[in-house]
């Protein structure tokens, strides 16, 4: 029971042993106020933050100590004429910033509700302003270009509408049309590439982050994955130096049209920022039988990224997992990740659960929902613009009053969707990261 005359005693022997450097003791006592349930003071925040420094300090270290006498091994070999050419590469994390971790955390209002749920209602402007300016003259060009060679032009919008609105009807979009693409771009990117953003920076925040990575995007649509990561890697570049990083990004997507017109965005916006990548596209279906796993390189990604695309229909999602599975034995390194991005309702329904009542029901339904896909929780967070896990009856004031506008894609959506308000960035998704 939170008991807070106990909660108020553990703290101040806490701050005691703090200032004896009686780290022992510390981190007992740290231990014991977070499994009270109390809120952390700022000083026991930040020594939970200075702990996992440390903690991702030493296994730098260890790493660097690791590379260094496999060098020194590879050296002895070269000299003995056992190797022609040293094949060996150090795969170094991303060492995280503690001052870019508080600045974007600032930024995005990031707020830890409790152990598993953040709530976010802020943006980096600076970002994704820019990004969302170049985004809106991006598919206002495309249709202009479209309005002079199609006489029915105004019919394939509305036909792409009804389409991508079936996601507002918890139903499965074909996405097939011809303006799929530039009708998905407008409304539900932005939103997918903020939720994308954040995952990625939690992973950095992990100090899981390798300097080389290398991605499978399963489903990629026009390659949401790679833009959250790029426009993160934009922001701790203009923060601080960083040592060079590659991206080689697979992405395995049906509809080439919206690989097409991600590949063509990305052209115009992301390579003016230096963002270091090389994409490899397959037009394959994730449904194109059991052997589609075969097709992609194996043993070679670590990390295998599926957001969003899991079914509704009990057949074809029994069908997904089974490949999904595969494509995880074959393709991801041993040390690997698998980082899934699900909303909400996505997540619970297939378990007969309409909303989430507590902790420990939402820890069990999301470790339920890995082990159905093989694989072992490392951790998740359920991010939310309104940071509960109950409905809210008044969301689009909420929305209004709390969320970021999106301000550029806003009045191409008025336009063209024909309905009476503005998008506002917001999030209702679980990030869960998951190992073999």
């Amino acid at each position: 029971m939170n008991n807070p005359l106990a909660n108020w005693w553990r703290s101040q022997k806490f701050n005691q042993a703090v200032k004896s450097q009686n780290n022992r003791l510390a981190q007992t006592l740290l231990k014991e106020i977070k499994n009270s349930g109390a809120k952390l003071s700022w000083q026991e925040k930040l020594y939970k933050d200075r702990l996992q420094l440390e903690k991702l300090l030493q296994q730098k270290n260890d790493r660097i100590q690791k590379g260094d006498r496999r060098l020194a091994e590879l050296e002895v070999q070269v000299g003995f004429g056992q190797l022609d050419i040293p094949g060996y590469i150090d795969e170094l994390n991303l060492l995280p910033d503690t001052k870019f971790i508080e600045v974007i955390s600032q930024k995005f209002k990031l707020k830890e509700c409790d152990a598993s749920m953040i709530q976010c209602t802020g943006i980096h402007e600076k970002v994704f302003d820019n990004f969302e300016q170049h985004l809106a003259g991006f598919i206002k060009n495309e249709f202009n270009n479209l309005k002079r060679q199609k006489t029915n032009f105004d019919f394939l919008v509305q036909q792409a509408i009804d389409d991508i609105q079936k996601l507002k009807e918890g139903q499965d979009p074909q996405y097939s049309f011809e303006l799929s693409p530039h009708i998905y771009l407008m409304r539900y990117f932005l939103d997918n590439v903020y939720c994308a953003y954040l995952a990625w920076f939690l992973i950095y925040k992990a100090g899981l982050l390798p300097t080389k990575v290398n991605i499978l995007d399963i489903a990629a649509g026009p390659g949401t994955v790679a833009y959250g990561l790029g426009l993160l890697l934009q922001s701790i570049n203009d923060f601080s130096s960083m040592p060079p990083m590659h991206i080689s990004y697979y992405s395995l997507e049906q509809q080439k049209a919206f690989q097409y017109r991600g590949l063509q965005f990305w052209r115009q916006y992301m390579e003016s920022q230096a963002i270091n990548a090389y994409f490899r596209f397959d037009t394959s279906s994730i449904f194109d039988g059991e052997n589609i796993s075969k097709k992609i390189p194996q043993k070679f990604f670590n990390f295998i990224v599926i957001s969003h695309c899991f079914f509704k229909d009990g057949e074809s999602r029994e069908k997904s997992h089974r490949i999904y599975k595969d494509i995880f034995t074959n393709s991801l390194t041993d040390s690997g990740y698998v980082l899934l991005i699900i909303q909400e309702k996505k997540l619970l329904i297939p378990y007969n659960i309409r909303q989430i009542e507590s902790c420990d029901q939402e820890l069990s339904v999301v470790k339920q929902f890995v082990d159905d896909l093989g694989l072992n929780l490392v951790w998740y967070k359920y991010l939310s613009a309104t940071g509960s896990r109950r409905s809210n009856p008044d969301f689009a004031k909420f929305a209004r009053e709390n969320l970021a506008l999106q301000k550029f894609i806003s009045p191409l959506f008025r336009q063209h969707f024909k309905l009476h308000y503005d998008l506002n960035y917001k999030l209702d998704d679980y990030v869960i990261l998951a190992q073999k």
